[in-house]
């Protein structure tokens, strides 16, 4: 079962037989970081500094020493990080690197507890839930407890599961949680504390997993079984995990058990970059990372192939200033280049009207809008610069707001699979149930409750004694799960459930049927690739895509459309020219978010995210004279990130009026 392998440093190779030449192809600092085998190894890559480069010539150098590629595991966020960079570097050597085990933490978990799950008496055949299934179960639990009635003050569904997950994964108690971030919601404790523990009775007697278990479970089992952790151990003798400052503690936790036969671990990431706390994203772990795995060597990436160095001189001033960092300096060979600037609006609208002319700018010199950004903290900041883009008849798309996996008419679909796949799936159960013309929500609970009294819920449809169109539509449900059951594969069981939900589409969505129906015939492509229906609900959980057939707009790329982002969509992206707006205090940092000195900072690596988007050119703005109705103040100074960086740094403009060239 053992795979290690362990070359010492002084053996290391610069090239290797197939022709490659690592030194030539890497510059010093991504060649110590390739060639690093033995003990564990933080590489602090700044943006823009060839990260994924880095690891993808790592895994092609691993495995031309003679490193197993099945014994090298490659964590990743998404699983579209992963498959491109094996893909790469099947490019430079061959075909052996389709068997390293690439894939998000989610996604790990999963196979692992599907091979390893009965050691935590753990069925194999679980069913993951995602968020939205999450909160429906919450919703259902709440009811049955008595704990939705009006004349009680109870939180939503979604808080309860924010709640729930957040207190996971950042491995606190819900009680601590609530002290510390629900304060207004102290009341609830008790029922909150209640709710959770029938929360997890249910998902244990469901044979159901939310996304936080995947990660629980599998810790627990590391955790828990001597003989499990080693083996897994000794299976991935070289570990590689990339963003590891958006890692959350579990995940944590989880590389250091991964690793407790030895201690090849390398962590890629830039805590300057860690912006994700409100997701659980724990900033604590790349800064102590070399506490958690001693004897670490540090390796910093900063050759930038991204901006000038103007650019970056403003980025590292910025993130100089932080209270806690790795030191870093990063540089490029583009020395040349435009200063920043730091623009002065006397209104909202001002502000406005100087992006939109400068955008009209940058296109005539022959940048396409689609290489255009305007990046934003809020979604709300930019609801002003949306009606003037309008007015001048810029194309534009927002990033973020509809998630094609989130759409009512897709998760209709996927409840009936579900089922096939999980009978005991009330969830699922409900939500088709209630597709039938005549259930309603009463009804469908009674439903459900005959279905699961028997050994065959699908066949006991049939049997349901209810009024002649209600029994009629049981019945013909029933037959279109008996066809599904006999089909092999999920294309022929999306074509089945197709023809009986198409019917029912048309019913529920007569305003945008057609539009909805491309999705459907979007996902049913997408099921041609699984032969496996437990592969695709899990890969329709663990990573779903996220654009929708209805949002594709047939923009010709020379004319847009320009992006609109919130900083956080924005990560690990870039742009010829990007605008920062709204960098006023109070709104960034917005004094209503700051509570701590850590939230502060983060604040900070906010902005500094922001600035790394730009190549050639980045403008900074911020409108002054605008009163705050909940501070009963008046907000006219630029964020405290910028106000004190020298003018060599970020030069400053003050627009005089709206009838100014802003050029």
């Amino acid at each position: 079962m053992a795979r290690k392998y362990v070359l010492k440093r002084n053996d290391l190779p610069a090239r290797i037989s197939s022709g490659i030449d690592y030194r030539k192809e890497l510059n010093e600092a991504q060649f110590q970081a390739v060639t690093a085998t033995e003990g564990p190894f933080l590489v602090i890559a700044g943006a823009g500094t060839g990260k994924t480069r880095t690891l993808v010539y790592r895994v092609a150098y691993l495995v031309e020493i003679g490193v197993d590629p099945r014994s090298i595991l490659l964590l990743t966020f998404t699983r579209r990080a992963a498959e491109e960079m094996l893909r790469r570097a099947s490019l430079l050597i061959d075909s052996r690197c389709d068997n390293v085990a690439g894939g998000t933490f989610h996604s790990f978990a999963n196979e692992i507890l599907r091979h390893y799950g009965r050691w935590i008496d753990l069925s194999p055949g679980f069913t993951i839930m995602d968020r939205a299934d999450s909160e429906d179960v919450i919703q259902l639990l709440r009811t049955e407890m008595g704990l939705n009635e009006k004349e009680r003050r109870f939180p939503r569904k979604q808080t309860v599961a924010e709640i729930f997950s957040m207190a996971l994964n950042k491995q606190s108690t819900i009680p601590a949680l609530i002290e510390q971030e629900y304060s207004h919601l102290y009341d609830a404790m008790e029922d909150l504390l209640r709710l959770y523990e029938r929360y997890v009775k249910y998902k244990r007697e469901k044979s159901l997993l939310d996304y936080d278990d995947l990660l629980i479970c599998l810790k627990d089992l590391l955790a828990r079984h001597e003989d499990v952790r080693r083996r897994l151990s000794d299976s991935y003798s070289f570990i590689m995990v990339d963003e590891y400052q958006d890692t959350n503690q579990l995940q944590a936790q989880i590389v250091r058990l991964l690793a407790a036969g030895h201690d090849n671990v390398m962590v890629v990431g830039d805590d300057a970059q860690s912006i994700y706390s409100f997701r659980g994203a724990n900033f604590r772990n790349i800064m102590d990372f070399p506490r958690d795995f001693p004897g670490t060597r540090i390796v910093s990436l900063e050759e930038n192939y991204r901006s000038t160095q103007p650019i970056l001189s403003f980025t590292n001033e910025i993130i100089r200033q932080a209270r806690e960092r790795y030191e870093k300096n990063l540089f490029t060979r583009k020395t040349d280049g435009d200063v920043p600037l730091l623009v002065r609006a006397e209104s909202e609208q001002m502000q406005s009207r100087f992006v939109c002319q400068k955008i009209l700018e940058l296109r005539e010199e022959g940048v396409p809008l689609w290489d255009i950004a305007v990046l934003f903290r809020s979604s709300f900041h930019s609801f002003d610069l949306e009606i003037e883009l309008a007015r001048h008849n810029i194309p534009f798309v927002k990033r973020g707001g509809f998630q094609f996996m989130e759409s009512a008419h897709i998760k209709d679909l996927l409840a009936h699979l579900r089922i096939l796949a999980n009978p005991q799936d009330m969830i699922s159960w409900s939500r088709v149930l209630l597709l039938l013309e005549g259930v309603g929500s009463q009804l469908s609970q009674k439903i459900i409750g005959w279905l699961l009294q028997g050994e065959n819920p699908a066949q006991r449809l049939r049997s349901f004694e209810a009024k002649p169109k209600v029994a009629q539509g049981l019945k013909t449900l029933a037959q279109v799960l008996d066809m599904c059951s006999d089909c092999q594969r999920p294309p022929e069981m999306a074509q089945y459930l197709m023809q009986h939900y198409v019917p029912v589409l048309k019913r529920k969505y007569p305003d945008d049927y057609p539009k909805r129906l491309k999705d459907l015939e979007h996902f049913q492509g997408m099921a041609e690739r699984y032969r496996s229906l437990e592969r695709l609900l899990s890969d329709m959980a663990l990573e779903p895509p996220t654009d929708s057939v209805r949002d594709v707009l047939p923009v010709d790329p020379d004319e847009g459309p320009l992006v609109l982002s919130t900083i956080h969509s924005a990560k690990g992206l870039e742009w010829h020219s990007v605008f920062v707006i709204w960098a006023l205090e109070g709104r960034f940092p917005s004094y209503y978010n700051i509570n701590t000195e850590e939230q502060l900072e983060e604040e900070r690596r906010l902005l500094y995210v922001a600035a790394t988007r730009a190549k050639e050119n980045l403008y900074i703005t911020y409108p002054i004279k605008i009163f705050d109705r909940g501070l009963r103040t008046v907000l006219s100074r630029p964020s405290q990130f910028v106000e004190s960086i020298a003018e060599e740094l970020l030069e400053p403009v003050t627009l005089i009026n709206e009838e100014e060239d802003w050029g």
